[in-house]
């Protein structure tokens, strides 16, 4: 099943399942308009949302917001493909012995259509597509083996990046990764029951229709299932927690392809739908 939460053209927020190019919505059957409440019994209302109907809208006359309102941890794994960590070596980056992870900050989620605001200050604003992992259920040391039944689903991301900032401006990856409206994320929640194996998705971002990255997720270095063993080592995931699992070979930084304004992002993972994300300039 394919939920997402959605603007109705008088603002109010609701919940819905994608069938096809409409939402039809669940609200009143989910008892809320909020995805993330609802993801540690989502298995028990599933079969409720998936037979309900609540009436319609054209996708095409709502506006899609990020589909997890209120996330408390957005995290993301650094240099995790073996060809973007050549990549980046090539360019003089090391590439880490272990798991590289950092915050996304909360305040840079963006809906999957929102635009995204090129600093004013900065002329190194990088792309990078990237599979999303939801967590369903509070959890702490997860194994490999048990991380599977942990994930509600998937999102499709794209971890926007000021590489001046993240590489020159800041000893962390926090600044540079985690200015306003550089974290786009849906367009829905996929349901972890809808995609086979997690580790043979296709993904795929274009810049102006251009194809900048195109590979596909069996590439990681530390999969899906590893990354939350070795998070919930440290720290307890909570339901609707966000894991940006890594990007491939093909961003910006190593030809200086950066974005500019007018410029038009299009995220993809096969299965998962499609995020599009126009460049502005800063109004600040």
């Amino acid at each position: 099943m394919k939920l997402a939460r959605f603007r109705v053209a008088d603002g109010e927020v609701r919940l819905g399942r994608i069938d096809g190019d409409r939402v039809t919505d669940v609200t009143d059957a989910a008892g809320t308009a909020s995805l993330k409440a609802i993801l540690p019994r989502l298995a028990e209302v599933a079969p409720t949302l998936a037979a309900t109907d609540g009436g319609s809208h054209a996708l095409a006359d709502v506006t899609l917001l990020n589909p997890i309102d209120d996330p408390q941890k957005v995290l993301a794994i650094g240099m995790n493909y073996k060809e973007h960590a050549a990549e980046a070596a090539a360019a003089g980056i090391p590439t880490p012995t272990s798991q590289l992870w950092f915050n996304k900050q909360i305040s840079s989620l963006n809906d999957p259509y929102g635009d995204i605001v090129k600093p004013a200050i900065s002329d190194a604003l990088d792309y990078e597509v990237e599979l999303g992992v939801v967590i369903g259920t509070r959890c702490r040391r997860v194994s490999r083996e048990d991380a599977r039944g942990v994930i509600a689903g998937y999102v499709v991301g794209n971890d926007v990046s000021v590489r001046d900032w993240l590489q020159k401006k800041s000893p962390t990856f926090i600044l540079g990764k985690g200015w306003d409206t550089h974290g786009p994320l849906g367009p829905w929640l996929t349901t972890d029951d809808e995609v086979d194996d997690p580790h043979a998705l296709r993904m795929r971002l274009t810049v102006n229709g251009e194809v900048r990255q195109d590979h596909v997720t069996d590439d990681m270095i530390y999969d899906v299932y590893e990354q939350i063993e070795y998070l919930t080592t440290v720290m307890t995931l909570m339901p609707g927690d966000v894991l940006l699992t890594g990007t491939p070979q093909g961003i910006g930084a190593p030809t200086g392809s950066f974005l500019k304004v007018g410029d038009v992002v299009r995220a993809e993972i096969d299965g998962l739908g499609h995020i599009e994300n126009r460049v502005i300039a800063d109004d600040i």
